[in-house]
């Protein structure tokens, strides 16, 4: 099954309310072209946005952004991307922030049908504010829910047509937890090749996960 498509037919599936989950950290495994595509080529607005960093000052997203269509964000870290932190001081309640293994584990958890799970991270601090809390074996802990989003974009540095994906080092942050999360994953690489030539050994995120796949044009990542 070739999975191949353009960026702006792929990104059509993109409506006014999603949330999407965009792979990468900080710009190593970004989906600029996709992010590129969504600014250019689709109007989807009210998004809310999963991301670790949301990019930098450099990146596709923060151009999304400036034109409003966010209007939520979950994310670890936001000093790159000096529209987040303009949004957290506008309005505190549109973005959330949390600890990178949290994030992390909030989206593993969504793609493995995990409803929640405990954590001591935090505990003590402003992030226990409005969680359940409970002990075990004398130590505190929190609980988060699972995070899923309605489509992933995330960044390949070599996939074949049916989707199977190669993401090399740590451009795979991110990218493959949300892959998993999704009801609709676009993928797109730097390199596509045919169905057998990729080293079923080097795959990092299974094809069955993705629906579409974009030729990558931007020369960040690996």
């Amino acid at each position: 099954m070739n999975k191949l498509t353009t960026p702006g037919e792929a990104v059509s599936k993109i409506k006014d309310g999603d949330t999407i989950l965009v792979g990468g950290f900080l710009m190593a495994g970004s989906p600029e072209t996709l992010i590129k595509a969504l600014l250019e080529k689709s109007a989807a607005k009210d998004l809310t946005v999963v991301s670790n960093d949301t990019g930098t000052a450099e990146s596709n997203m923060i151009k999304v952004m400036k034109e409003g269509r966010v209007t939520k964000v979950h994310a670890s870290y936001i000093g790159a991307n000096p529209m987040t932190g303009q949004m957290l001081i506008d309005d505190p309640d549109s973005v959330t922030l949390y600890p990178q293994g949290t994030l992390a584990e909030k989206v593993r958890c969504g793609g493995a049908g995990i409803a929640a799970f405990y954590t001591p991270v935090g505990v003590g601090t402003i992030i226990e504010n409005g969680k359940e809390k409970r002990a075990f074996d004398g130590r505190e802990y929190l609980l988060e829910t699972a995070m899923r989003g309605n489509v992933a974009i995330v960044k390949a540095t070599v996939a074949d047509k049916f989707g199977n994906c190669y993401m090399r080092g740590s451009t795979k942050n991110f990218g493959a937890l949300m892959a998993r999360a999704a009801d609709y994953v676009i993928a797109e690489a730097r390199k596509i090749v045919e169905v057998g030539e990729l080293d079923p050994e080097l795959v990092t995120l299974p094809g069955i996960f993705v629906d579409a796949l974009v030729q990558s044009e931007d020369t960040y990542g690996r």
